[in-house]
């Protein structure tokens, strides 16, 4: 069993320890060790980083885990380590710190939420840039209740309350009725409670600051809702906070500034924005419909006739989706007409829907057994691709088949 250091001091940032057993595939090593400072992946708290040294070889640690036997994993410079040698241990201690600001941040704020709505924290994690919870709560959450809620839980910042760490092999009953959350039955001895007077009481295996006030500043960036009555709120603490914020006031300043009028608030601006592009969508829609119509007699007026249907034959350079919807007008608007329009890469056949004993798909399945490729469709349309032949060619062989279809 490794032995904790973490437990009995957060804080402690280098130690050494004995390598138990480890294995080795090319440069990535996993190790355990007989004590360790490195904080396992556990209760949405993630795993420390950093640095193991022996003698001529050196692991750059990037994930932890394990619960009795912790295993630490990563990237080994150096020779190969064996069991039974000694190492140093060194934190990455802006990373650990910050996850301690954060996860200590969460329990304030759950503690808040708890005490304001009654709502229930169902889930916690913590990310790189930001942290979420899941939260119970009836109804529809607001700014309003966010607010009152950061409010509070920077109070208890600024309090700089003590956060105290206790062991029980038991309970007491006074202080079961204590806990913000049921001590769930899957908790075996020693039972590690968290608690900050006054604000919270809790079961909790993470890491944490010594007091309130070294959390610096919790801010809710986000919230809404995940399911019927469950609301996921991403929030900050500490420098991070002060790192979201200074982001996403860059980014709104800069968004700002690319607006034909530049003044706030934002949001007026994107409006306007949206606005125009309604009116120019639909202009275009009003200029594409016009393109179609003069595009639709220039094909028409060079349409072959058999059997009274006027057979459209194309090469286009449109993607296939522009293609698809030109095609589609072109054969609605114009009775007893059957349209084959081929890309780069792609064909498109389609008729109107009065024109009988004809399939787009048969008609397809037949090109496909010159050209290879394929694809597939409906009687009135069929699309395909992957041909090894050309667009001019794949239309060739396209018409020629049509005819051979129509005078069956």
């Amino acid at each position: 069993m490794t032995i904790k250091l973490f437990y009995e001091d957060a804080y402690l940032k280098e130690a050494k320890a004995k390598i138990e057993s480890l294995e080795i595939k090319g440069n990535r090593v996993k190790l355990n060790l007989d004590r360790t400072i490195f904080y396992p992946e556990g209760g949405g708290q993630p795993s420390d980083r950093g640095i193991i040294r022996g003698d001529r070889f050196e692991i750059r640690v990037e994930k932890v885990y394990g619960k009795d036997e912790i295993w630490h994993e990563g990237t080994l410079k150096g020779r190969k380590p064996k069991a039974g040698e000694e190492v140093e241990l060194k934190l990455d201690w802006k990373w650990r710190y910050e996850n301690m600001k954060q996860h200590t941040g969460q329990h304030i704020l759950s503690a808040v939420l708890k005490d304001l709505y009654d709502s229930n924290t169902t889930g916690f994690q913590i990310f790189e840039n930001y942290n979420k919870i899941e939260i119970d709560f009836d109804g529809k959450l607001t700014w309003e209740h966010i607010l009152k809620a950061e409010i509070k839980a920077n109070e208890i910042v600024r309090r700089d309350l003590p956060v105290e760490i206790e062991f029980y092999n038991e309970l007491p009953e006074d202080l079961r009725n204590q806990l913000r959350k049921d001590l769930s039955d899957k908790v075996k001895p020693p039972i590690r409670i968290v608690r900050i007077p006054g604000v919270d009481v809790i079961p909790c295996g993470g890491t944490h600051v010594k007091s309130t006030g070294e959390v610096g500043f919790i801010k809710i960036m986000n919230f809404y809702k995940k399911s019927k009555n469950i609301w996921r709120i991403e929030f900050v603490c500490g420098n991070r906070a002060l790192r979201y914020l200074d982001e996403l006031l860059e980014d709104y300043w800069r968004s700002l500034d690319e607006m034909p009028n530049k003044n706030r608030p934002l949001v007026e601006r994107v409006r306007e924005l949206k606005s125009e592009i309604e009116k120019l969508e639909e202009e275009k829609k009003a200029l594409r419909l016009e393109l179609w119509e003069w595009k639709a007699r220039a094909l028409l007026s060079e349409a072959e006739e058999i059997g009274g249907i006027k057979i459209v034959g194309t090469v286009e350079e449109l993607d296939m989706k522009d293609a698809q919807a030109f095609v589609v007008y072109l054969v609605d608007k114009n009775p007893n007409m059957i349209a084959l329009v081929v890309g780069k890469n792609y064909v498109i056949f389609a008729k109107n829907r009065g024109v009988e004993g004809v399939s787009m798909r048969e008609l397809l399945r037949e090109v496909l057994k010159e050209t290879s490729g394929g694809g597939g469709g409906s009687e009135v349309l069929a699309k395909g691709g992957g041909f090894k032949v050309g667009p001019e060619k794949v239309l060739e062989i396209a018409k020629e088949k049509l005819k051979q279809l129509l005078q069956v």
